[in-house]
């Protein structure tokens, strides 16, 4: 006999379907997360649900186990349980009974016990307790009308003793066939390196214990089917939108049931609930695809389609880091200004050095007044000449960080974060200031909102270049990771809503605050500190499967890179950054007149084609060959597409043979041709096909044939443009 009540609910949408049991009064458990079922009627959904229950194993309890998206041990679940926590050891394995089920803010509590509910995208919310551990929760499970699922747990104590949480996770059921891990380690100038391996009963379990999403966050963990690629294979990811400590994990239990889970991860007493007080989860992420390309299109799709994603056209970009770092001087800085104006640019950046003492990185941290040394008529200026120029003005902050050699910290030494009466240690001289102190937090909103309220400023680049270590609040010394992610997010959103139209970056270290958190308030992301283009192309291209491009910051730096100190062409150097919110690092002072018109012509290319590099379909080709690249967008409509093959290293043969250019419309005819911006890579020998300039093929023909590529020397790229023909 089955044990599963009939109540069920069908959200599909963007090719993806979420099958959930509501049944037994439980939390909602999956039956079906994945490709699109079809349209299921009653009939349909009891045998696609009773067909997925597993058998009672020998020493197992004695009836199927139900898993909802919250784990529950009270109900058999022997692997990691969505909520830890207790009251003083009491309260610790919660039993939840639903009250209540509302979708798109309907009531279901009139459904029957025979009622399936089929619909298309939409947001299921429940609400549950368990009277004896004296807690309730609100549970919430959407899918977006791109296919991308995600939940949220609220937790709140009714009790009249504290209850302390431990961990909240959520999960989301994956198929015994998906048994290949993929997900992302990293090192400052080398973000989202990718590693897989296979999966095995237990968990693989990646820990962000940084304070900040971390330059090694695993990023998205997602399991496929084996040898999943770009075009081919399933795959199923979780993400963990969270700019602090967090968790992503899979775990596979000896039943053969495996779960992708993440949350927030707690430190010791971070959440104390007193009587009447709750914990809201972040939102935890499941993206589903055919294959990587398929997950990641869903995914910037999802995003796209938010009020807030950045409509206007990305501008293009000065940061003048690699040209003065911590050398400022008004002349300077204004020919730069009229130098990058002159060949385009849009938006000029004043990175670190412009306030209190701060000539190195050692001091200064935290004094947010414009220094009088440096500047002694104030930013006005420079910030004229900009505006004057037709560009907008931006200036970098790291608010949440201080210099012991600073006013700040002789002023309030209880504003820093410390544990145990001690000073942590030092990372990039500095320490971490406390947000979650009013005090601090004031400080810090004030100093900043005075510069933007004299200066027309457009754009902020916000840094955050340490991890947290011993983060508590003095005197106490009680761990503060949680509120102090928390009081972030409230900083951002402030002085967004006093500044309306103000953009922001979210930089750390390069790209160490890169999640979904951090991206519902800003408009985009510094990829890495890394601008040399070899490793650029790497980790462009695996950002990628969670951000979409007009969101990446991709800069062409100068010839030898700061990092590497490698020197690569300027073609290479402009194509990588091409497929991402363009920008320049680069001492226009130094470039020859042939490199300024050069880099001009990007520049100009770039804007031709803005729409369809910052609203088209992300295209990567699988290859055996590891020594080449390609890369592109195609229009919605399949009317273009723009591809960059790129030669990473010397291969075994003299030519890879025909590459195949995927994601165009496979009925319509195309014209091909090269886009040569400074001609042909030096030492390449042309494709013999681009004698006539251009060639017609359909787009079934490009995607399961392809065509030639030229022979390019390692670290050399060329671009393709396939425009529909009339």
């Amino acid at each position: 006999m089955t044990l599963i009540a009939d109540f069920g609910l069908v959200l599909r949408a963007g090719g993806v379907a979420l099958v959930l049991d509501l049944g037994e009064r439980g939390l909602p458990s999956v039956v079906h997360w994945g490709a699109d079922t079809g349209a299921l009627d009653a009939s349909a959904y009891r045998a696609l649900r009773e067909t997925g229950v597993l058998p009672v194993g020998a020493s197992e309890v004695d009836v199927p186990v139900r898993v909802s998206i919250l784990p529950e041990h009270a109900r058999g679940w022997m692997g990691r349980p969505g909520v830890s926590g207790s009251r003083a050891g009491t309260a610790w394995s919660p039993l939840w009974r639903v009250s209540t089920v509302t979708l798109d803010g309907v009531p279901l509590a009139g459904a029957s016990a025979r009622t399936v509910v089929d619909h298309g995208a939409g947001t299921l919310v429940v609400t549950a307790a368990d009277e004896d551990a004296r807690l309730s929760l609100t549970l919430t499970v959407e899918l977006s009308e791109a296919g991308i699922v995600r939940t949220r747990a609220d937790l709140r104590n009714f009790g009249a003793e504290a209850y302390q949480l431990d961990d909240l996770m959520l999960c989301l059921p994956t198929p015994a066939i998906a048994s290949e891990v993929l997900d992302f380690a990293g090192r400052w100038a080398g973000e989202r390196a990718p590693q897989r391996r296979a999966l095995t009963v237990g968990t693989h379990r990646r820990e962000g214990r940084r304070g900040r999403t971390g330059l090694d966050a695993a990023t998205i963990l997602s399991v496929g089917t084996p040898g999943f690629g770009f075009a081919h294979g399933e795959v199923w990811g979780v993400h963990t939108a969270w700019s602090g400590n967090h968790v992503h994990q899979v775990e596979r239990v000896l039943s053969g049931e495996q779960l992708l889970g993440g949350g927030e991860l707690l430190l010791p007493g971070e959440v104390r609930l007193a009587r009447g007080e709750h914990y809201e989860s972040p939102w935890v992420y499941g993206i589903y695809g055919a294959g990587l390309d398929d997950a990641a299109r869903r995914m910037h799709r999802h995003l796209r389609a938010r009020p807030q994603h950045p409509r206007s056209p990305r501008p293009v970009t000065l940061n003048v880091w690699e040209a003065v770092y911590f050398d400022h001087d008004e002349g300077t800085l204004v020919d730069l200004a009229e130098r990058a104006a002159a060949i385009g640019i849009e938006r000029f950046v004043l990175d670190d050095g412009w306030f209190g003492a701060r000539r190195n990185d050692r001091a200064g941290l935290g004094d947010w007044t414009v220094s009088a040394d440096v500047w002694p008529n104030g930013l006005h200026p420079l910030v004229d000449r900009v505006r004057d120029l037709g560009m907008q003005f931006g200036l970098w902050f790291e608010p949440e960080m201080v210099n012991m050699d600073s006013d700040l910290a002789r002023s309030h030494p209880e504003w820093i974060m410390a544990t145990g009466g001690r000073l942590p240690v030092e990372s990039r001289n500095q320490q971490v200031l406390n947000l979650g102190i009013p005090e601090a937090y004031a400080h810090v909103r004030d100093a900043m909102c005075a510069i933007l309220a004299e200066y027309d400023i457009a754009y902020l680049k916000w840094d955050h270049n340490r991890d947290l270590v011993d983060a508590g609040t003095s005197p106490s010394g009680v761990a503060g990771v949680h509120e102090q992610t928390l009081a972030f997010y409230r900083l951002v959103d402030e002085i967004k809503a006093r500044h309306p139209g103000l953009e922001i970056e979210s930089c750390s270290s390069g790209g160490g605050r890169v999640d979904l958190g951090v991206l519902e308030r800003t408009e985009r992301i510094w990829v890495s500190d890394n601008n040399d283009p070899i490793d650029r192309q790497q980790t462009n291209r695996w950002t990628t499967q969670l951000v979409p491009p007009e969101l990446m910051g991709a800069h062409i730096a100068s010839g030898a890179s700061h990092t590497t100190n490698r020197l690569h062409a300027l073609s290479f150097r402009a194509i990588t950054a091409l497929f991402g919110h363009l920008g320049v690092e680069w001492d226009l002072r130094q470039a020859s007149a042939a490199e300024l018109g050069e880099l001009e012509a990007w520049i100009r290319l770039h804007k031709e084609h803005r729409e369809l590099l910052h609203g088209g379909e992300l295209v990567r080709l699988d290859h055996p060959d590891d020594s080449i690249s390609v890369n592109g967008v195609v229009a919605a409509d399949g009317s273009a597409g723009l591809y960059a093959f790129v030669s990473l290293a010397r291969a075994a043969v003299a030519s890879p043979g025909r590459i195949r250019l995927p994601g165009l419309d496979a009925d319509a005819r195309y014209r091909v041709e090269p886009l040569l911006v400074g001609g042909v890579p030096h030492g390449a020998d042309p494709a013999p096909w681009w004698e006539a300039g251009r060639l017609e093929l359909s787009g079934a023909a490009l995607a399961s044939v392809g065509v030639v590529m030229p022979a390019l020397r390692p670290e050399q790229a060329v671009l393709l443009r396939a425009v529909r023909a009339a």
